[in-house]
């Protein structure tokens, strides 16, 4: 049995690693006709482009992480009251509200935003930051709130109750009974909804119509048969933004609970 373990955990290892390998190859390669396995001849081309004043890297590495950042926040803000709603009471209607809320899960990516896309065009709100920012709550809200509502489903009111007898505010009994309790419900979705904005790509191209530049916009052309090597280079670079957005929850949920 150890050995079949053994066995697993290196195929896994296989499975994860080489697609991550055969990215740093590309990205460091000038070029690799198949069937090559492995290069002949090393270069930093993909990288001097990368920093390259045309490549436009910066503009996009900062709008893409301003956007993930705004569209966590106000998915946290939105999903609260709702995951709490979901998940610690029962009223009419609750099953198909449940429902509403997955749908931009469940319905393929191009009809719904071609819907958000009409809308926008008649408020204004295409070609812009702004815009791009609300397109994103879709597809990214429903991680939250499933997060959430997991949280909120092992938080008994009996808690909240003993802070009210006790004397304290409902402030008072969100901020030290309630938000301890979903944090890890919060670092979960946040995570989920930074990757979830970070990656989009469809939802960026048309409600920004091309004005609004992130790394998925940058990385399609060269992925889709432009330029291999650099689209190697610009996917390291936006698994480096995911890594960091991830690791900065990390932190932040460490100091919270340091200071506790």
């Amino acid at each position: 049995m150890h050995g079949m373990h053994v066995v697993l955990t290196f195929l896994l290892l296989i499975i994860v690693t080489l697609p991550i390998i055969s990215l740093v190859v590309g990205a460091f390669t000038q070029q690799m006709p198949w069937p090559r396995l492995w290069p002949e001849y090393w270069s930093l081309r993909a990288w001097e482009y990368m920093i390259s004043p045309t490549s436009d890297v910066g503009v996009a590495i900062w709008t893409s992480l301003s956007i993930a950042a705004a569209v966590t926040v106000i998915n946290i803000l939105l999903a609260v009251p709702v995951a709490d709603a979901l998940s610690r009471y029962s009223f009419a209607g609750k099953t198909w509200i449940e429902v509403l809320l997955y749908a931009p899960i469940i319905i393929p990516a191009f009809v719904s935003v071609m819907g958000i896309h009409i809308t926008f065009l008649r408020l204004g709100l295409t070609d812009t930051s702004f815009g791009v920012m609300l397109a994103h709550i879709a597809p990214s809200l429903p991680y939250m709130i499933r997060a959430l509502m997991i949280s909120f489903g092992t938080l008994g009111f009996e808690w909240e109750e003993q802070g009210r007898m006790l004397g304290a505010r409902r402030m008072q009994r969100f901020r030290h009974i309630v938000l301890p309790h979903i944090l890890p419900g919060i670092v979960v979705g946040s995570g989920l909804s930074m990757l979830v904005s970070l990656s989009q790509y469809l939802i960026t191209f048309l409600i920004g119509g091309g004005q609004v530049i992130t790394i998925p916009i940058l990385l399609f052309p060269f992925a889709s048969g432009g330029d291999p090597n650099i689209a190697a280079a610009y996917t390291l670079v936006f698994a480096g933004l995911a890594a960091a957005a991830l690791w900065g929850l990390d932190v932040l949920l460490n100091m919270y609970y340091r200071r506790r």
